[in-house]
């Protein structure tokens, strides 16, 4: 898949799912007042190319399951099954004209009884080429000279469900699709053609010019498609069940409108003729079960056209409710759809992982994989782990893989204190067995006091000061540096009406990230004489090393 050269990227490294960025929260109330927007971090284009979020798929049973029940992929495999034992076909290797007619009754196209309408054909037909492209009928030749269709070998294995076959044909029959959509929204206008064909002596450069121009439309065609479905794939895996349909123009302006930029008059037309290229493109994918799709209300043209039929503005300034908004077109990308862009992305070489992946080992071996993957859900990760494990063995296995003084270990212990709160009061008796940990003791002590434990002893002041540094540590780690967020947090630091007398016990704290810790405060603290101070005590950490 192409990479894509929108400013909007997922979540970053260390974020969960309730905190993670949205690539649809894009603000977009101007154009469509019935959703609901959010703004986005601004992201490297390196990093927005390459990091793909976790996704949940179903188990690949359900999936193929689901790769059957596509009417399409379903036709396909019953009109290989009435080729058995062999049908006659045409030298294309298409249904010869008596057997049409019976595809389509066949596939309850029509009426068993009665005239069969053309379009009933053409669909059958368009199943028949189907199959014969998955290769579920093979075409041959008599020694007669007949043409004719037999059952390919994948045929019963498929009919039969096997995850494998069905998911490797529907994946073969999505990708015939999307390059079939590429090329029909690339195709030229009529009248360009014609006047191609009408031309006389400059014919053959003029035909090569025109070819050029297809190639260059297929290829912007095929980008522009390859962007929108990694933001849908990116949308569905941060979104709540649920919430995972897109309106059609907010996809349209992620790809158009740059980051924390107003959509401007022109943008909305760039807006517009996105909207009008996916309208085709995601119609044709729709009919292999990779999204659900509501197109653009045709009739919008005719209400919006001008007097010089010029092109309809499909989006504009005037909120709208969500009724009327969901006639500029609804996408939603289904399961079958995950899996089918995720496989692609792999094809491409890109890391796109899924949800759970990193919660098959140990505790140690869970929080570790968290704390260096680029790309991760931690509390997905943290909550697949615990599942169907016994509340204190599992606590007691997370604080113990908590502790150390590694980079990560910091992070390390935040995660733990999240997984403790997945499991709840349950969890209390492995933590009271630290109480008197000197890693683990000031986390404990302050997680049972939020659980409304009244018998928890003050930690000593070393414990405590020993906390507020590697707790501010594991923020500083997870958050990259985020100015903002570290204000927030350094404004709840205990700071009293003496910084230096603060920050004099702070430095003597014996924790790797102490230095560092201060002097983030010291660079993002608005109080000045705070921050001077904590650089101060920032040097005099350092030195002491």
């Amino acid at each position: 898949m192409a990479e894509r050269r929108r400013k909007n990227a997922g979540a970053s490294a260390g974020e969960s799912a309730a905190e993670a960025v949205l690539p649809a929260d894009l603000e977009l109330q101007d154009l469509y007042g019935a959703f609901a927007a959010h703004g986005l971090d601004d992201e490297d284009l390196d990093d927005a190319a390459v990091l793909v979020p976790p996704v949940k798929l179903p188990a690949e049973e359900e999936l193929a399951a689901l790769a059957k029940a596509v009417p399409m992929f379903g036709y396909a495999l019953a009109l290989a099954r009435w080729a058995a034992p062999h049908r006659v076909v045409d030298e294309f290797g298409d249904l010869v004209e008596e057997d049409r007619a019976p595809a389509a009754q066949l596939l309850g196209l029509a009426p068993a009884e009665g005239e069969v309408p053309e379009e009933a054909e053409v669909e059958a037909m368009r199943a028949w080429s189907l199959a014969c492209d998955l290769d579920l009928v093979e075409i041959g030749t008599t020694a007669a000279g007949e043409h004719v269709a037999v059952p390919g070998p994948d045929l019963e294995p498929a009919e039969q469900g096997d995850p494998e076959t069905v998911l490797e044909l529907w994946l073969t029959a999505a990708g015939i699709v999307r390059e079939l959509a590429v090329e029909a929204d690339s195709l030229p206008e009529e009248e360009a053609a014609e006047e191609g064909a009408a031309e006389g002596g400059e014919a053959g450069e003029e035909d090569e010019d025109a070819l050029s121009e297809v190639e260059e439309a297929r290829d912007a065609a095929a980008e522009l498609l390859d962007e929108a479905l990694q933001v849908l794939y990116e949308t569905t895996a941060f979104a709540d069940p649920g919430n995972e349909t897109v309106p059609l123009g907010v996809l349209a302006a992620l790809l158009v409108v740059p980051e924390g930029e107003e959509p401007s008059e022109e943008l909305l037309g760039d807006i517009t003729d996105v909207m009008v290229a996916l309208d085709p493109m995601l119609g044709d994918l729709a009919e292999l079960g990779l999204l659900e799709y509501r197109p653009i209300d045709p009739e919008l043209f005719d209400e919006e056209e001008g007097p010089e039929d010029e092109e309809p503005a499909l989006v504009g300034e005037a909120p709208l409710d969500e009724e009327e908004s969901a006639r500029f077109g609804l996408v939603r990308l289904t399961p079958l759809g995950q899996y089918g862009i995720r496989q692609w992305l792999l094809e491409d070489g890109y890391d796109a992982p899924l949800v759970g992946e990193l919660a098959q080992g140990d505790a140690a071996e869970l929080l570790r994989a968290v704390c260096e993957a680029a790309n991760v859900l931690p509390d997905e990760e943290l909550r697949v782990w615990i599942t169907g494990r016994e509340p204190v063995a599992a606590a007691r296995e997370l604080l113990a893989a908590a502790r150390g003084d590694d980079a990560y270990a910091p992070m390390r212990r935040m995660l733990g204190v999240s997984a403790l709160n997945m499991l709840g009061a349950a969890a209390e008796p492995a933590v009271r067995d630290v109480l008197d940990d000197p890693e683990l003791g000031g986390a404990a002590r302050a997680w049972l006091t939020s659980k409304g434990a009244t018998d928890v002893p003050v930690p000593e002041r070393a414990m405590a000061l020993w906390t507020v540094v590697d707790t501010f540590a594991a923020q500083l780690l997870d958050s990259g540096g985020d100015a903002e967020l570290l204000r927030e947090l350094i404004a709840d630091l205990p700071v009293t009406g003496n910084p230096a007398s603060y920050f004099g016990e702070l430095w003597r704290v014996d924790h790797p990230y102490t230095a560092d810790v201060l002097e983030a405060v010291g660079e993002l603290h608005l109080d000045r004489a705070v921050a001077k101070e904590a650089r101060k005590a920032a040097f005099k950490a350092r030195s002491k090393g």
